[in-house]
C-alpha cells in the first residue's frame, strides 16, 4: 500500500507539471531563438552541451540552462516552474541523456527536442534495443520517441541509435560528437596535463594506469562490481615502482559505494599506488593524462581511440555480459577490440607490460564507430540542430 501511495503521488506531480506546461504554452509564444540546455545529471556545464553552448556564445540565440543540482534530490517548486517555463517557450531543447521531464512534457508544434547523448559509439544495447537481449528491462523511457533529432559519432552506427530510441533512421545524423573536437587541439591537451599536475604534483614522475570499468547490474540503482577479480597485491608488486593506478568507478557504482550499499576495496596499505578518482568530474581529462586505459564494456573506448595510446580490456565475465543473460552488445565483442583482452589477473598483468597499440584494429574501429569525429563536429552538430 505504501508503494502504491508513493507511485500515485509521483504520477500526480508529473501530471501537474504537464498541466503547468500546457497553461504556459497557451499563454506564451514559442521563442524562435531560445535554446534550453537540459540535464538531470549535471551541476555545471560539460560534455556535448558545453561544446554547443560555447559555440553559440556571441550569437543571437538565447541560451538557458536547466540542470539538476543532485540527481537524488527533487527540484524545488520554484525550480520546477522555471523548468516548465523554459521548456515550454524554447524553440530548441538540448539533452545529453534521458530526462524524466521530457516524458510528461507536451512538445509543441515546430519545437525540436534534440538528443546529443553523452557517450559516442554504440556498445551496450540500450533503450528499445534491449528488448532483443531477452532480459527483464522494465519500462523503457517514454521520452525517447519525442526526440526530433539525434546525433551520433559515425555513419555506420546511425541504425543503433534509431533502434534504441524507437525513431526513424532519418532523424539520426552522424555529425560527430562535439566534445571530441578537444582531442584535436594540442593546446587543450597541454592545458589538461598542466592543470592536472598542478593539483597532483606527486603523480608527475609516475606513469598512470587508468582503471575505469562499467558497472554490473541491470539498472543503475543496483550497480556493483566483482572486486574479488582484482588482485591488488599482484598489481602492486609488478607496477608500483614506476606507475600509479587510478580507479574511476562508474557514477552509478560510485554512488552505491558512497551510500555504503557496495563495499569498495581498501587501498590503505599500498602506499598511494592506488588512487580513487571517482570524484573527478571530467573523465575525459583522465583519458588525456593516463598512459594506459584498462576498461571493459565502457563507452570510454570510443573517446580513447582518438588519443592513440594502449588500452587493455579486462573482461572476466565476457560470456555472461555479452550474451542474452546480460546487457548484450550491438556488434560482436571482437569488433570493439583494438588492444589486448585479458580474462584474468595474470593476463591483465601481461597485457599491461606489452602495451600494444594494435594499429590496424584501431583503424578499423575508428572507421566503424568514430569516422565523423574529425575535429569539426561542433560546427556540424550546431548547424544540424539549428537548420536541420
Amino acid at each position: 500500500m505504501k508503494r502504491l501511495i508513493v507511485r500515485i503521488r509521483r504520477k500526480l506531480r508529473f501530471y501537474i507539471f504537464k498541466l503547468v506546461c500546457l497553461v504556459i504554452e497557451c499563454t506564451h509564444p514559442l521563442d524562435e531563438e531560445k535554446i534550453c540546455f537540459l540535464s538531470d545529471n549535471r551541476e555545471v556545464m560539460g560534455g556535448n552541451l558545453k561544446s554547443i553552448y560555447e559555440y553559440l556564445e556571441g550569437s543571437s540565440y538565447k541560451r538557458v540552462i536547466e540542470f539538476k543540482r543532485d540527481r537524488r534530490v527533487r527540484r524545488t517548486y520554484k525550480e520546477k516552474l522555471s523548468l516548465a517555463y523554459n521548456l515550454s517557450t524554447s524553440r530548441y531543447i538540448l539533452l545529453e541523456d534521458l530526462s524524466t521531464a521530457i516524458t510528461y512534457f507536451p512538445v509543441r508544434k515546430h519545437q525540436d527536442v534534440i538528443q546529443l547523448w553523452h557517450g559516442p559509439g554504440a556498445y551496450k544495447r540500450f533503450g528499445y534495443s534491449r528488448k532483443k537481449t531477452g532480459e527483464k528491462i522494465g519500462t523503457i523511457h517514454k521520452g525517447y520517441k519525442k526526440y526530433t533529432k539525434v546525433i551520433t559519432s559515425g555513419e555506420k552506427i546511425r541504425w543503433c541509435y534509431a533502434e534504441a530510441f524507437g525513431l526513424p533512421l532519418d532523424k539520426v545524423k552522424a555529425t560527430g560528437f562535439p566534445r571530441t573536437d578537444d582531442f584535436y587541439h594540442q593546446d587543450y591537451l597541454d592545458h589538461v596535463k598542466e592543470t592536472f599536475y598542478q593539483h597532483y604534483p606527486e603523480l608527475k614522475d609516475k606513469k598512470i594506469i587508468l582503471f575505469a570499468p562499467t558497472y554490473r547490474g541491470v539498472v543503475p540503482r543496483d550497480a556493483t562490481y566483482d572486486f574479488s577479480k582484482l588482485d591488488l597485491d599482484a598489481l602492486y608488486e609488478k607496477f608500483h615502482k614506476d606507475y600509479v593506478l587510478i580507479f574511476k568507478w562508474h557514477p552509478a557504482l560510485y554512488n552505491n559505494i558512497v551510500i555504503n550499499k557496495v563495499k569498495a576495496p581498501d587501498f590503505e596499505k599500498y602506499n598511494g599506488f592506488y588512487r580513487d578518482f571517482s570524484f573527478y568530474r571530467d573523465i575525459q581529462e583522465l583519458l588525456v593524462v593516463c598512459n594506459t586505459l584498462v576498461t571493459d564494456y565502457s563507452s570510454l573506448i570510443f573517446d580513447y581511440v582518438l588519443l592513440n595510446k594502449p588500452i587493455v580490456y579486462y573482461t572476466y565475465d565476457l560470456e555472461d555480459y555479452t550474451g542474452y543473460n546480460g546487457r548484450g552488445l550491438y556488434f560482436p565483442f571482437e569488433t570493439y577490440v583494438y588492444g589486448e583482452v585479458a580474462h584474468n589477473m595474470p593476463e591483465l598483468i601481461t597485457a599491461l607490460q606489452k602495451g600494444n597499440l594494435e594499429n590496424q584494429k584501431r583503424k578499423v574501429f575508428f572507421e566503424t564507430f568514430m569516422n565523423a569525429c574529425d575535429g569539426q563536429a561542433t560546427q556540424r552538430a550546431a548547424q544540424y540542430i539549428l537548420r536541420g
